[in-house]
């Protein structure tokens, strides 16, 4: 059963569509592709390292005072968002998307 699953796997990645299909998901190599991958998962991931407490704190501060409904979701959109902290999930996806990108 595994040579067969393993023999089905290896098929799989040698088909040209499954070539193309990966070939289309690589960032390109230009300053979009760079910047893209840095300012959507290394960032704010850097931010929520440093800022998460006091964004946080500042957010249930905040959602005391909030006007309507979309304000006070707003808020708990923050809290939710940076109570973790950083995400080691997301840098190490961000890091390996770089990797990519240059090899």
């Amino acid at each position: 059963m595994k040579q067969k699953l393993k023999l089905k796997a290896k098929a799989i990645a040698q088909h040209p569509q499954t070539k193309q299909a990966l070939a289309s998901m690589k960032p390109q190599k230009n300053f979009w592709g760079i910047s893209g991958v840095v300012l959507f998962f290394i960032v704010p991931e850097i931010i929520a390292y440093i800022w998460a407490v006091d964004i946080t704190s500042y957010a249930q501060n905040e959602m005391v005072n909030a006007q309507g409904f979309l304000e006070e979701k707003y808020y708990e959109l923050l809290i939710m968002l940076f109570e973790e902290g950083m995400s080691y999930l997301n840098l190490a996806i961000g890091i390996a998307l770089l990797v990519w990108l240059f090899f």
